[in-house]
């Protein structure tokens, strides 16, 4: 097991973090109680190998859900994603929703010191069957298809990136004929068929409750509770999908008759294709895919007030 004085300090390179000031400041933080490397990756090989080289330390991320979400899955690849082995992470991204979740401090030099005194807390993993890792949430539809529009404005834009990329995105979209099975059971509301597909704007899939920097996708999901919170959307005529949208930025989606919430182990789903969004990472669902939720498959260093 790594010491816990003595520390690896992941910098995502290709995020823009690996020579600005928050590591400066992450690093001097950390020294304050520990012994301190830093490594800068750009890719999934290099992180692998800087992993394998400091085997020994215990690893601290410098970065956003993406940059938690490459670390997750580099551990979990080499085989050292350990409950027993907690990780550090040290907000510094766009969207940090992981990091709200778990009352992590958003400032670099006080998520330093939330390290240094933070304690084990178990988080639930989800994994789908392409061999992909979640560690806060994915999601399917215009939710995806605006997280490419922010990607494409966030270097200029900042946070305001999401908002503008979710209007963008929302403006355009008609839906997907998409079937969601929640523990085997088809999702469905009075409206729509048993066994049938129905267009879908959105299909939220949630460890933890927000998206895209605080948006309250599923304000109830806890991202140590053994269950994903499934949050579905049919909002797809154009009066509807504004309406969602504003209710979405409000947090009163919940309320409206054409969002269902309901909560699971498993999570299946078929049509396509369709955009999807784990963690900040876009892929494409071409016909199928699955997600399961492995309840207390790793751990993170947290303030004792955000453990129950």
């Amino acid at each position: 097991m790594p010491d816990p004085t003595e520390l690896l300090l992941v910098v995502n390179r290709s995020a823009g973090t690996a020579e600005d000031d928050a590591v400066d400041a992450a690093v001097d933080g950390l020294r304050a109680g520990a012994d301190v490397a830093v490594a800068a990756t750009g890719d999934a090989a290099e992180l692998d190998e800087v992993l394998r080289e400091h085997a020994d330390r215990r690893v601290v991320v410098l970065g956003g859900d993406g940059s938690v979400h490459a670390v997750v899955a580099a551990l979990d690849r080499l085989g050292r994603l350990d409950p027993d082995d907690p990780i550090g992470i040290i907000a510094r991204g766009t969207g940090n929703d992981l990091a709200r979740a778990l009352g992590l401090p958003l400032d670099p030099s006080d998520g330093a010191a939330a390290v240094l005194a933070g304690l084990p807390r178990r988080l639930d993993l989800v994994r789908d069957d392409a061999g992909g890792i979640v560690v806060n949430a994915v999601h399917a539809g215009v939710g995806a298809e605006a997280a490419a529009e922010a990607v494409r404005l966030k270097g200029r834009l900042g946070a305001a990136a999401y908002p503008l990329g979710a209007a963008l995105a929302g403006a355009g979209a008609g839906g997907w004929a998409l079937r969601v099975e929640v523990d085997g059971r088809v999702v469905a509301t009075e409206e729509w068929t048993a066994d049938g597909a129905v267009p879908i704007l959105m299909l939220g899939i949630c460890n933890g409750p927000t998206i895209g920097g605080g948006t309250a996708l599923a304000p109830g999901a806890r991202p140590d509770d053994g269950e994903l919170d499934v949050v579905v959307s049919t909002a797809t005529g154009p009066v509807a999908r504004v309406a969602y949208g504003a209710a979405l930025a409000s947090g009163r989606h919940l309320d409206r008759p054409d969002v269902l919430v309901v909560r699971g182990r498993e999570v299946r789903l078929t049509g396509g294709p369709v955009a999807v969004d784990a963690d900040g990472e876009l892929d494409e669902v071409a016909v199928g895919r699955t997600w399961r939720v492995h309840p207390g498959a790793w751990s993170v260093l947290a303030p004792a007030a955000g453990r129950d």
